[in-house]
């Protein structure tokens, strides 16, 4: 997963920003449920009055308002209070009321639940005090069989009261009790010691309860004082839903704006990622040696290149999306949880661990099939391109149907991981549903006593159902990018297998450079053996290739010939002896001006898409028309070429699939002319080509390269017959070295393989040695 994340490294600023955005984001997110709280709970419930200190009272209101305050709190309420006629007006400035709120919330509250204590709590409240009263006659039983005024007339007080609708919309009397306690105060029937019980009380209960119901209280009672003082509170409570309601349509409208952002931030990031890891592939793939592409098989770099790359990209712009915002959210959903007030914290503990355990499960069992998936990639790649590339082949031999059975074969094996993988993934989403909504009816069950007891308000359990949505889908993004992680962090690391994989042709730091460029190409002693292999290939090659003459390689199949001449560009390493070009071991000299010096045309003839002269010029961009023309000439391409509508300009497929075999060899072959380098090497390049074709060819070349060494690797005699010098290999030995008649003459392997091609005619035997 390191490697992972090591790809985002360069884009820190980047992502830095987008950490910001996503702050931006959820804080306007978490905000939502608290405005939705807000508008119940203070716009519909408390007539969108949010301090509990009014701002108008009428005399009587403010002198009974004091009635629970101590001296100090006395000062603070009086000292923000002017008075206007007969009413008090709140000249306090809105940080002053925030202040405020918290510091006079206890005798506010005391005040209005004295003012709106209903008829059953009234008269329980009365039997209480009867009963602490040894001389009292009076029962409970006979209370409740009193009226307000009756109770009233026997503690010789005048008693207010009221209806109203309670919560349940029936109709409840309610009693004014301050007026009483204010008289009780008054005749030192309560002390100060009652008072501080009674304070001691309503602080208690705003421990277990949370101020923000407590607070529900005192707007309450500012309603009713603003009301009795003649203010308009249904134009209060409008313009506070019409506040609130914009505010929460600009929020959205800033969360919408920053996502947008966040998006396109984040999918810039994916794309410079994918962009940066398919420049480092072919980079690193380019300058791969054969040993590297031997140990990385063709079908899986090109999966390595697409699949893996899109595999990190996507999850990159998801992960910077969702991975980033999950904790953001989370965390902020739990702070604004707590302050609710509603104390069902519990409630989400409960539903994390759920969830966890439902994550961890589900991964345990999908996790290895995600790292077998994506070898079943490569095998099913590695099927599909041997079927595509030998397509006539397959149709000759008429192996269609094994061939779809072997298709089917790598098919079925990807599908049925696949498949695994996916129906064990199909329980996440409706065991995360149902866990979001057991938890939603959890909070509605226990947050309904609550509200019943009057410990909880209906806007704070609407709150803190949305908080804990909020808290479960972050552990839910969490939980798709668990899903998504892995097997990204199993392409990240095969990416990162072949990027670091160095190429086993090292360049010196120190390199040294021809001074004199003759072309002459000298083995010695050379011995090469493949890695992990057990044998060598090559034992003990020496000689050496002039300028201005042809050395030629005949031998048997797999006796090593291209592995010979794949080692002079250094498409592999000697194991032991050196080779020298102009006097310079090639390990010392850089690779560009090793290669620079060969033009090399291997055993398959391979052509780029793109056409004719851009293929011709493809070691030497710089090739002017003639000299393009020139190389095809020689290579005996003209003919073909001129046929052809466009010439120099007509279309190559891919692959040169759009040519015949022969005349794919030939532009190959014009296209190691074209470059004009000081050493040629053919490796087996003319056996597409007829004799006459051949002979031409040969003939050509030979004004072309009088000042080059020409290394031909060939399996006709006829090919070299005139070389200069023969090297015949077999079994990776150089058992003859010599010009034709040399050694037809000693070499007993040229001898066989002469014989075999060419008649004792065209060889100038005799019958009679011939049949010796």
């Amino acid at each position: 997963m390191r490697k992972l994340f090591k790809n985002m490294l360069p884009y820190w600023h980047i992502i830095v920003v987008i950490f910001l955005l996503l702050g931006v984001q959820a804080y306007c997110d978490l905000s939502l449920p608290q405005y939705t709280s807000d508008i119940i709970d203070v716009g519909i419930q408390n007539k969108g009055i949010k301090h509990i200190l009014p701002e108008k009272m009428p005399e009587e209101e403010y002198q009974l308002a004091e009635l629970f305050m101590t001296d100090g709190e006395k000062d603070t309420f009086e000292a923000v209070y002017e008075k206007k006629d007969d009413t008090y007006v709140c000249t306090a400035d809105k940080e002053t009321l925030e202040t405020l709120d918290d510091e006079l919330l206890t005798p506010i509250v005391l005040t209005y639940r004295m003012a709106n204590m209903s008829e059953t709590d009234f008269k329980n409240t009365i039997a209480e005090a009867l009963e602490q009263n040894p001389q009292n006659q009076i029962t409970k039983e006979s209370l409740d069989e009193m009226s307000i005024e009756e109770i009233g007339q026997m503690m010789q007080m005048e008693l207010t009261t009221y209806e109203a609708e309670n919560d349940d919309g029936e109709m409840v009397t309610y009693v004014d009790m301050r007026p009483m306690m204010k008289q009780l105060i008054a005749s030192g029937a309560m002390t100060q010691d009652g008072i501080a019980q009674s304070r001691e009380y309503m602080e208690n209960m705003i421990d277990s309860v949370g101020s923000s119901t407590l607070h529900a209280m005192g707007t309450a009672y500012a309603a009713s004082c603003d009301e009795k003082a003649g203010l308009d509170v249904e134009h209060i409570q409008k313009n506070y839903l019409w506040s609130e309601g914009g505010k929460m349509a600009a929020m959205s409208l800033l969360m919408l704006a920053v996502a947008v952002v966040v998006g396109y931030l984040a999918s810039r990031v994916g794309a410079g990622v994918g962009r940066d890891l398919r420049e480092k592939i072919f980079g690193k793939v380019v300058g791969f040696s054969n040993t590297e592409m031997d140990k990385f098989s063709t079908a899986s770099l090109i999966t390595r290149s697409t699949n893996d790359i899109q595999q990190i990209q996507f999850v990159t712009a998801i992960m910077l999306r969702m991975l980033l915002y999950a904790p953001i959210i989370g965390i902020g959903g739990i702070y604004k949880v707590l302050k609710t007030g509603a104390h069902m914290e519990w409630i989400i503990v409960m539903a994390v661990l759920v969830i966890s355990g439902l994550v961890m499960v589900l991964m345990s069992i999908t996790l290895p099939k995600f790292k077998i998936m994506q070898k079943l990639v490569d095998a099913l790649n590695l099927v599909s391109r041997e079927i595509l590339t030998g397509l006539s082949v397959i149709r000759a031999f008429g192996r269609e149907k094994k061939e779809e059975e072997r298709f089917d074969e790598a098919n079925r094996n990807l599908t049925r991981t696949q498949l695994f993988t996916n129906r064990v993934m199909t329980f996440m989403m409706p065991g995360m549903m149902f866990i979001m909504y057991g938890v939603t009816i959890l909070i509605v069950w226990v947050s309904a006593h609550r509200i019943d007891a009057g410990q909880l308000q209906v806007g704070a359990m609407t709150a803190f159902i949305t908080y804990t949505m909020q808290i479960v889908m972050a552990f839910l993004m969490l939980t798709m990018m668990s899903i998504m992680l892995p097997r990204a962090g199993v392409a990240a690391d095969r990416i990162d297998e072949v990027i670091t994989t160095n190429s086993s042709i090292i360049e010196k730091a120190e390199k040294e450079t021809i001074e004199k460029h003759t072309g002459k190409v000298e083995f010695h002693h050379v011995n090469f053996r493949y890695p992990g292999a057990d044998e060598d290939v090559l034992e003990d090659i020496d000689f050496t290739a002039e300028p201005g003459k042809t050395t030629a390689i005949i031998g048997s199949t797999g006796c090593g010939k291209s592995t010979l001449v794949n080692l002079i560009p250094r498409f592999y390493d000697v194991t032991a002896g050196k080779i020298t070009l102009d006097g310079v071991d090639i390990r010392n000299l850089s690779l560009a001006e090793l290669r620079d010096e060969i033009g090399f045309v291997p055993q398959k003839g391979i052509l780029f898409s793109g056409t004719i002269a851009s293929n011709l010029k493809f070691g030497r961009p710089e090739a002017t028309e003639a000299e393009m023309k020139e190389a095809a000439e020689i290579a005996q391409a003209t003919e073909f070429i001129n046929e052809k509508p466009e010439k120099y300009d007509s279309g190559i497929a891919q692959g040169g699939t759009n040519v015949s075999g022969g005349q794919k060899q030939r532009l190959s072959i014009a296209r190691a002319i074209a470059k004009n380098p000081n050493v040629y090497i053919f490796d087996d390049s003319f056996s597409a080509l007829d004799m006459k074709t051949d002979a031409a060819l040969r003939k050509a070349l030979e004004s072309k390269t009088k000042e080059s060494s020409v290394i031909i690797v060939a399996q006709r005699i006829s090919t070299i017959l005139h070389a200069d010098q023969i090297l015949v290999l077999d079994e990776g030995k150089i058992v003859g070295k010599g010009t034709h008649e040399e050694l037809l003459r000693d070499c007993e392997v040229y001898q066989q393989i002469a014989q075999s091609q060419l008649s004792a005619k065209e060889l100038g035997l005799e019958e009679g040695k011939e049949e010796k």
